[in-house]
């Protein structure tokens, strides 16, 4: 069962850069990048202006008005980016293959619009009561939950909540999941929606957001900008695809996570550098292999110097051959929905052979002396490629993806 080989059938994404994975795409080949000012009534009370929302986003021509009650905003972002993937993998869920599919999605703080009106009407507003589906609304699994409601799925479905690794690690289980026999397709990903006055104070107090806009790599990085969206991606067998039919988009082969055991807030090299190892040695990839990795690359002076420090030491003088993105700066930092937004990047970039920009760059830092793809996507060929995600709480995980070929 080990050797049953996974691909990538279907994308779906609601982000700052695009609410669907066309315009996504055309906005990151374009070095389009969604970062402004966000939209929030409490923003003069925020010392950071900037971020990378999603504006004007409705889903009710997508989700039915009795469903959309149930749903905090991040459930709803999660099931229009579920809903595109499933449509654009062509795939019909019904009784044969409800059980055989699983549903698993990636968030750090779940429902917290939801949360955050409770405070509002308990401490500001003096109400005795609460909004009385205030639990399903805010529960993390919310999103997974509604996505197997909405389409009807009944295998595994479960949440993942590891900070900014949550997606990478939901799409990396839905592939040993498959991969291993339990299962032969899987929704997965992660969403977020950060936005609200409590959490961009925590945000506030905890001083690695930028006051501008996010510089990957750059000598004068001041720190990350927070997004919001979700990003989903329908995984199936090999064999299950080609029997119906399907467009292969990508083609994903290993998966590695690691923990630094070091600090809550401070990454580890080393970590960092046996993830991506693990990752490579599950997908029997060769490092040399490897022509482009998109970055963690969150625009903190600390996680971009080791993140390129530990690419140079597990690559050796490979490095200087890769070429490595940090797509944050186009579409934020979505925290436990951003790998899910970079797995759909590094996929699509293996497939046309385009590789994603780092915008906003603006003066070389020796630390991070590697080619960063700066301010403009560049042609380039790959047949391999990584995606890192590198968390608080010192959690990494890293998916090794292939380009799709006969």
């Amino acid at each position: 069962m080990h050797n049953r080989r996974v691909v990538v059938t279907g994308t779906g994404i609601v982000s700052a850069i695009g609410k669907n994975t066309e315009e996504f795409w055309k906005s990151i080949i374009s070095c389009n990048s969604g970062i402004g000012p966000y939209s929030a009534p409490f923003a003069d009370q925020i010392r950071f202006k900037n971020g990378a929302d999603v504006k004007h986003f409705d889903a009710s021509g997508i989700i039915e008005k009795d469903d959309l009650d149930l749903m905090d905003r991040f459930t709803q972002l999660a099931v229009v980016a579920a809903k595109e993937a499933v449509k654009n993998a062509g795939i019909v869920f019904n009784d044969e293959n409800a059980y055989n599919t699983a549903v698993i999605c990636g968030t750090s703080i779940g429902g917290v619009q939801t949360q955050e009106q409770s405070y509002i009407d308990l401490y500001r507003e003096n109400k005795t009561r609460v909004h009385p589906l205030s639990i399903p609304k805010t529960m993390p699994n919310g999103a997974a939950s509604n996505i197997s409601m909405q389409m009807g799925i009944k295998g595994p479905v479960y949440a993942i909540s590891t900070a900014c690794a949550s997606s990478n690690h939901a799409i990396g289980n839905a592939f040993w999941l498959i991969r291993n026999g339990v299962c032969d397709k899987a929704i997965c990903g992660g969403s977020e929606t950060p936005f609200t006055y409590t959490f961009l104070k925590a945000w506030e107090a905890i001083r690695v957001v930028a006051p501008d806009t996010c510089r990957p790599f750059s000598k004068n990085r001041q720190g990350m900008i927070l997004g919001e969206g979700s990003g989903m991606l329908v995984l199936e067998t090999l064999d299950n695809a080609k029997k119906r039919g399907a467009t292969i988009l990508g083609e994903i082969v290993g998966f590695g996570m690691t923990s630094d055991a070091s600090h809550i807030t401070k990454p580890d090299q080393k970590g960092a550098e046996k993830a991506m190892q693990l990752a490579m040695q599950d997908g029997t990839i060769n490092p040399s292999q490897i022509g482009y990795i998109n970055a963690h690359g969150t625009g903190t002076l600390v996680n971009d110097t080791m993140e390129v420090a530990a690419v140079k030491n597990v690559f050796g003088n490979h490095a200087n051959e890769l070429s490595i993105s940090s797509t944050k700066s186009l579409h934020g930092h979505a925290l436990g929905a951003t790998s899910s937004f970079e797995a759909i990047a590094t996929v699509l970039a293996l497939k046309n052979g385009i590789l994603p920009p780092t915008a906003n760059f603006q003066e070389k830092d020796e630390t991070c002396d590697i080619d960063i793809v700066p301010n403009a996507s560049k042609e380039k060929k790959i047949q391999y490629a990584i995606s890192n995600a590198f968390a608080f709480g010192g959690l990494n995980a890293v998916l090794a993806f292939k380009k799709w070929e006969e």
